[in-house]
């Protein structure tokens, strides 16, 4: 009697400069603690945005036909990290509604070749965020990508006004950096860095504000977890701010990535 072979899971992270990723760590872990030998996590480093198309067709669901010693895998789900939660777009079959109006994916799920987008991102902020609400004042959101239209969501939908900051506007809901003037900062109380400015190893940079008006009413939410004491926190902290940095967001966009693939 023939036995039939249960496919080995693989889920995995798509961007660049994976070498630290948070993802497979975790991700390895939750596999090891739940007794799921016959699922693995790993990185798949995509040089250009014009790669996505090529990467997709790559990735065959022949059980006959992947395979690792001998083991058919099928791919489940994936996760996107920087610069690709928006070009993603362009190459999935369904997105959701709440992914659609953030305007970017960061998390894919895969069942029978199709490849359905979501965002997990604006649940994970709002979840790391919530320790420090309510937020009486304005907020800045550092950078204009991919992460950034999350974090605009999630303020949108608990009413605290924001205005983006990158070094190119484009539109007036966005200032340049130089336009963060002390009257801005006096008119701020939380301060979000999307950018991956300060991410390992090049820890001795951050954004170009004045941290010379920080004051203990300020509240520094840094998105980048390594190294878990960024430059951007650092420099606000020494004025009195209270600061976090994003390795519980990310915690809590993984539990819910990992519930989307297992619904």
């Amino acid at each position: 009697m023939e036995i039939k072979q249960i496919p080995r899971s693989i889920f995995g992270l798509i961007g660049k400069r994976l070498d630290y990723s948070f993802s497979r760590s975790y991700f390895t872990e939750k596999f090891e603690s739940l007794g799921l030998q016959d699922h693995e996590y790993r990185n798949f480093e995509i040089p250009d945005a014009s790669e996505l198309v090529r990467f997709r067709e790559s990735v065959t669901y022949d059980l006959q036909t992947r395979t690792t010693a001998g083991k058919s895998e099928i791919i489940r789900g994936l996760n996107v990290t920087i610069p690709y939660k928006q070009d993603i777009m362009d190459i999935l079959d369904e997105i959701s509604p709440e992914a659609r109006d953030i305007g970017a994916v960061n998390t894919i799920a895969i069942e029978d070749n199709r490849w359905t987008g979501y965002n997990t991102d604006a649940y994970g902020f709002g979840k790391g965020l919530s320790p420090f609400l309510p937020i009486k004042k304005n907020a800045l959101i550092l950078g204009t990508g991919g992460a950034s239209k999350a974090i605009a969501y999630t303020l949108d939908s608990m009413q605290i006004p924001y205005l983006f900051v990158s070094r190119n506007p484009k539109d007036e809901f966005t200032i340049d950096y130089k336009s963060v003037s002390p009257q801005v900062m006096k008119m701020v109380g939380l301060i979000i860095n999307t950018t991956p400015l300060g991410t390992h190893p090049d820890v001795e940079v951050a954004p170009e504000i004045p941290y010379d008006q920080v004051t203990g009413q300020h509240v520094f939410y840094d998105l980048v977890y390594n190294p878990p004491q960024t430059l951007f926190m650092k420099k606000a902290s020494a004025h009195g701010a209270q600061v976090i940095n994003g390795k519980q967001m990310l915690v809590h966009q993984a539990e819910k990535a990992w519930e989307i693939w297992n619904k």
